[in-house]
């Protein structure tokens, strides 16, 4: 059968149009075979980038420079915000002014653009889904709400026979009109934030679009409008006329029967707030499945965390930490400031590794992308320990203090500290008064999950601190179990709570309200763990040096 009059067929070269069209050039957007190689790049190897067809798009773009005709620009001066050829750089017209390699700038873009991508997705534009699900349903129940006080005119009208007659025409007319008015302002709203949600549907698509680009000079054209779409129009705020019944007196019917209040309408600026996409519901896999393991040939792993399912960082009983890539190549080494050995790490959505360091007594940021180390929290009498980062990016830190007397969690906001979680409603300690291990993790209700090693509990309190539950493990079954030592700490899309328990060689999972549902078992000293967001279960082995991933949920 010939290829090309087939149902499906395969994707052939673009130029011959006979064989497969294996290799394409990323400057020319075109698939070619592997013969036709020669002939496309005969006009000049230089304006062309042959790649796998699979690997296309990989190859960044830069434009000519304009007066360098030989060169491509690959630098950006910050200070003059124009794009550079290496013959420019090293003119004296941009002598000492701050460069950027054009790399560098696509890889910092693309992260704004996958962070917005993020927000828009899981955020807001499920956010104003919510709004116009509210506003339709208050056209939709108009009527209704209408209907009822006709209703209890018409009840009164009837006691009054063919006197009120006329009056109660009126007043008809009268809410009919206060209907078409309210019905007016709420088309107009939600015309309003249909037109801004479809805005946001195409910018995702723009996102899209920039995201999987190559053409860099679209990409140095991209501008966030994020802000413009966090601000969420304000709330209609509407009463609803109601009917007030007086005695009935035939001399002055229209005050006698009653009056109507009209309806109200305001806009309350503070009315609607940004709420996260909620997760679609999964259930457990009948056993768990290991999807990889990588050997690190690093000794004593604890903290583990995950930057966009790409890059895994490790933190170990030693003073550097490590980042590995998908395939368990180590990609980067970066040392505490101090020498000595972090506590915790944690990654914030702009992908900065932070990590506590217990001889300065403070919290530490690595940029992304970067080896420099900045300080951002100092911390007086007390040590910090461990550390998460929350879904709306407020930044929460165990610590002890100094002579190991209490031990509490302090909720950051921009680096400045807002909560502190120390005490119950009985004044006791919800925490256990020691200089051990606390892992940290914020629930999809905002509860804040803690893996007290030394009270032998994982201790949850809600948002506002309040003490909601504790989990101490399960009742002995074997002579060969250890108590219950929690470790490492996270939360799933499904509010599920897993936490390590290194010493039984398994992860326990419970429920967002303590009730434990099943254990993991695939493990030897399980410490460190995380969840990313399709729910591949992290664990970084303390012994071993193992990393395992692992899927439970279907």
């Amino acid at each position: 059968m010939d290829p090309r009059r087939s149902g499906q067929d395969v994707i052939r070269c673009e130029l011959c149009k006979e064989n497969v069209g294996e290799m394409y050039c990323d400057f020319c957007h075109i698939r070619l075979c592997i013969p036709c190689i020669g002939s496309h790049i005969a006009n000049g190897y230089d304006n062309h980038k042959v790649v796998p067809f699979q690997k296309r798009k990989s190859t960044l773009v830069y434009t000519r420079c304009t007066i360098h005709e030989n060169k491509r620009n690959k630098f950006k001066c910050v200070e003059c915000n124009v794009c550079l050829c290496s013959l420019c750089v090293s003119s004296n017209s941009h002598k000492g002014h701050d460069l950027v390699h054009l790399s560098q700038v696509n890889l910092t873009t693309k992260q704004s653009v996958r962070k917005d991508e993020r927000e828009l997705k899981n955020i807001i534009s499920p956010t104003y889904d919510a709004i116009v699900s509210e506003l339709e349903s208050k056209v939709a129940g108009l009527d209704n709400a209408y209907d009822e006080v006709i209703f209890s005119i018409i009840q009164h009208g009837e006691k009054l026979h063919k006197e009120v007659d006329n009056v109660i025409g009126n007043m008809k007319n009268e809410l009919n009109e206060m209907k078409n008015s309210h019905l007016d302002i709420l088309k107009k709203k939600l015309d309003g934030v249909v037109q801004q949600r479809n805005s946001i549907q195409q910018g995702m698509r723009y996102l899209w679009e920039i995201e999987q680009s190559n053409e860099i000079m679209e990409i140095m054209e991209y501008k966030s409008r994020i802000e413009e779409f966090r601000q969420l129009p304000p709330k209609v705020q509407i009463t609803l006329p109601t009917f007030n019944a007086k005695s009935i007196n035939t001399e002055d019917m229209r005050n006698i029967f009653g009056f109507l209040t009209r309806f109200s309408s305001a806009l309350d600026e503070q009315g609607y707030t940004l709420k996260r996409k909620q997760p679609e519901i999964k259930e457990f896999l009948n056993e768990e499945e290991l999807v990889t393991t990588f050997i690190t040939e690093l000794e004593g792993l604890n903290s583990i965390a995950v930057v966009e399912n790409e890059n895994i960082w490790i933190n170990r009983k030693a003073s550097d930490m490590n980042c590995f890539d998908s395939e368990g190549r180590l990609t980067k080494t970066i040392h505490s400031s101090t020498g000595e050995i972090p506590n915790d790490i944690t990654v914030t959505e702009d992908g900065d590794i932070l990590y506590t360091d217990w001889k300065s007594s403070s919290i530490n940021v690595v940029k992304n992308g970067t080896a420099n180390i900045e300080e951002k929290i100092t911390l007086h009498g007390w040590i910090p320990v461990n550390l998460c980062v929350t879904f709306f990016n407020d930044l929460l830190v165990s610590m002890y203090k100094e002579d190991g007397s209490e031990s509490k969690v302090v909720r950051y906001t921009d680096f400045v500290e807002k909560q502190t979680i120390q005490y119950g409603d009985n004044g006791q300690q919800l925490l256990s008064a020691n200089n051990f291990i606390k892992y940290l993790a914020e629930n999809r209700n905002r509860d804040i999950c803690v893996a007290d090693n030394g009270a032998n509990a994982v201790v949850v309190v809600a948002q506002s601190g309040r003490l909601r539950f504790q989990y101490k493990g399960q009742p002995q079954i074997s002579p060969n179990q250890q108590q219950f030592h929690p470790f490492g700490i996270a939360t799933d899309s499904q509010s599920h709570i897993l936490t390590s328990d290194s010493d039984n060689h398994c992860i326990h999972i419970i429920d967002a309200d303590g009730n434990f549902l099943r254990h993991l078992n695939s493990f030897s000293d399980p410490w460190g763990i995380c969840v990313d967001e399709n729910d591949i279960l992290y664990v970084a082995e303390l012994i071993t040096g193992n990393v395992k991933k692992i899927k439970y949920l279907k």
